[in-house]
């Protein structure tokens, strides 16, 4: 079933670290040899093996319309015969800032980089340059990228400067870096106690890298008042939920506002892309109109900017979608829980908007160490299974999963048929 996957996993793994070039493809979290994609289409991808999966991933993402949408696939193949790149300024970033910029009372500029890592290292450093302050406040489970200063973990106090959490990092880069736990208030005014500092929290609003764990109102609020305080600046990481939960992302349905947001994944349907945006007064810190220095010969690439100004103006124009995308991912995860209920299996699943999360666990978590307590076994058992039955979830406990436009509610209650037939066994 998977005999060519293996082949071509074993074959990548002489030439290419771990055969992945993004660690969780690696399949470690469930086990078993990562089904190696040759197509998508609609809903749907297909292995070098010839097996088809309803996907749930979408690219991470991005594919709030599908595999080949055929609107962003005329769009990117008109612009790709114009030329893939040309390291100058082209009307179609203008006009994909525009359309952001449009959608937000608080956003006036936008900067266009190739990816979330970028994005958030980005943002990170204009906060500091615009605060003139060193210390940044970030939160167990959440992801920002891969730059040194945020890859971190907590120390052992209640509210502590990190340590590295990998090799290759120094201790000097992340000293300036808090680490405190998510959706625990009491926490982070202790941050702020420990620091007079900070020149950012930076937090996923509806954190995604710890399965799907949305902060709450309050917490938010509280980050909102503390950076207002402090004169520190609250940057969303809406790399993932940005125009996923909603057409103004996560921003647009909680009360607290942040002064910078990240963007990437649906801005750029499946391309390379990132960004950040925020008002003119602090945008314009921003070189070269400012001293705060960013650049990058791909950032603002036209094939991307088609990609991504095509998805957002099918987005504008069809608002509706939100409404079923949510309504698809409320049957697909209380049909999950309603099958796991009935084998005596304790499930927590939680929605927002097209993207969805379910934890094998007796309580709905909050934070890392509550998902940390889920049963990863039992997850990993049933990833292998519905991968078996031709159904594509995160390959990880850690990550949220994505609902699309293309697929359908016959789509779904297959998934959940399968779903109860999997559940017995667990």
């Amino acid at each position: 079933m998977f005999d060519n996957s293996i082949k071509a996993y074993t074959q990548a793994c002489e030439v290419i670290p771990g055969g992945v070039d993004s660690p969780v493809r690696a399949f470690k979290s469930v086990g078993g040899t990562p089904p190696f994609i040759t197509k998508g289409k609609g809903a749907y991808i297909y292995d070098v093996d010839d097996n088809k999966y309803l996907d749930f991933v979408q690219s991470w993402g991005p594919l709030i319309f599908g595999h080949c949408d055929s609107d962003v696939e005329e769009a990117v193949i008109k612009t790709v015969k114009n030329g893939l790149s040309f390291g100058a300024p082209t009307e179609l970033e203008t006009q994909l800032a525009q359309e952001i910029v449009d959608m937000y009372d608080y956003i006036d500029k936008v900067r266009f980089v190739s990816s979330g890592t970028e994005a958030t290292m980005s943002a990170i450093r204009l906060a500091r340059g615009v605060t003139q302050k060193n210390d940044i406040l970030k939160f167990e489970g959440c992801y920002h990228g891969h730059s040194d200063s945020l890859l971190v973990q907590a120390g052992s106090g209640l509210a502590t400067f990190g340590t590295p959490s990998s090799p290759g990092v120094p201790a000097d880069l992340t000293k300036h870096t808090l680490v405190c736990e998510y959706n625990n208030i009491e926490n982070l005014k202790k941050c702020f106690e420990d620091s007079n500092d900070i020149a950012c929290i930076i937090i996923e609003p509806i954190a995604g890298n710890m399965g799907l764990v949305p902060a709450t109102e309050e917490f938010l609020s509280a980050c909102r008042e503390l950076c207002d305080k402090n004169g520190a600046l609250l940057i969303y990481d809406e790399v993932m939920t940005g125009f996923r939960v909603s057409l103004t992302g996560a921003s647009g349905i909680v009360a607290a506002k942040p002064d910078i947001i990240t963007f990437g994944k649906v801005i750029g349907a499946g391309m390379p892309v990132g960004a950040f945006a925020s008002s003119c007064e602090i945008m314009n810190y921003l070189s070269p109109d400012g001293a705060v220095y960013q650049a990058g010969t791909l950032s603002g690439n036209p094939v991307a900017m088609t990609a991504g100004l095509t998805n957002l103006r099918k987005l504008k124009a069809n608002p509706n979608v939100y409404t079923e995308l949510n309504n698809k991912a409320l049957r697909l995860v209380n049909g999950l829980k309603e099958v796991a209920s009935a084998n005596n299996i304790p499930l927590q699943v939680n929605t927002r908007g097209s993207m969805f999360g379910f934890f094998f666990c007796e309580e709905q978590p909050f934070n890392i160490k509550q998902v940390a307590k889920c049963d990863f076994d039992r997850f990993a058992k049933f990833h292998h299974e519905m991968l078996k039955k031709g159904f594509y979830f995160a390959c990880s406990q850690y990550e949220a999963g994505f609902i699309s436009t293309v697929m359908t509610n016959d789509d779904i209650d297959e998934c959940i048929s399968a779903a109860s037939e999997v559940m017995k066994s667990l």
